[in-house]
């Protein structure tokens, strides 16, 4: 058997083959947020897309349970579409007290710069959402790269835009595997230096400065491996010698 994390990471594959294809994105989204409810801890995930208006076009939403939606449901419309609307909030992650405490996150859908929908979700009980920010923002990022792969063509050339659409794909497909690959590790790494750092004040200067060489580089791997699952338009770059790779820089703004 898988283990849940192999299977949490299975669930943006789905996502990815699923914007590529022509596929039914909502069905997916569907399956993607009861596997996050599953394999995450969750009570309760939906997702939301929305005009330019802040005007909902979708929604999809599972939960354990019927209240578990619709606390969620309240969060969303009392707090996080309200804060997006008057405080531009793209992404957050919120506690709240009481007998069972409530963990919470709102993620956004991009593409380019703009939000164009969002990823929420609640965790009842003692356990911190946060402790799996790295999978939910995956997650938000997959959802944002499918839908905008099936954006409207019109006035595209079709031949030209599903070989996008599949080179797209497949650069999801890769990002999917770093992401699950390389940052299981790597969170590993960067969380023992900074405890080493944090804990231990008596190291001398020397020992100390190298460490805090390895937080900044793991820092800066977790850095683009995060900007490979936001890309949503495949664009590439000179390497060397005749070499192309994937151009990754956030600089270029949204095209019109």
């Amino acid at each position: 058997m898988q283990d849940k994390n192999a299977l949490k990471y299975d669930i943006l594959r789905v996502i990815a083959v699923a914007g590529a294809s022509g596929a039914d994105l909502g069905k997916a989204a569907e399956t993607a947020l009861a596997a996050a409810v599953e394999y995450v801890g969750l009570t309760a995930a939906a997702l939301y897309l929305w005009d330019d208006e802040y005007n909902t076009t979708l929604t999809v939403a599972q939960a354990k349970s019927d209240r578990s939606k619709e606390k969620a449901a309240e969060l969303e419309k009392e707090l996080f579409a309200k804060l997006r609307k008057e405080r531009q909030l793209l992404s957050a992650y919120m506690s709240f007290g009481g007998q069972v405490p409530i963990h919470s996150f709102t993620l956004p859908l991009l593409r380019g710069e703009k939000p164009f929908g969002a990823v929420i979700g609640i965790q009842e009980g003692e356990k911190s959402v946060v402790a799996e920010d790295v999978f939910l923002e995956a997650l938000a990022s997959a959802m944002a790269v499918s839908f905008s792969a099936q954006r409207s063509t019109d006035g595209v050339d079709l031949g030209q835009d599903m070989l996008d659409k599949e080179r797209l794909a497949a650069i999801v497909e890769t990002a999917v595997t770093v992401n699950h690959e390389v940052n299981n590790p790597l969170t590993a790494i960067l969380g023992n230096v900074q405890l080493l750092l944090l804990k231990h004040q008596d190291l001398d200067e020397e020992l100390r400065e190298k460490l805090k060489v390895i937080e900044t580089s793991a820092m800066k791997i977790k850095d683009v491996t995060q900007r490979l699952m936001r890309l949503t338009t495949p664009r590439s770059v000179e390497y060397s010698d005749g070499t192309k790779m994937v151009d990754i820089s956030e600089e270029e703004k949204e095209q019109e």
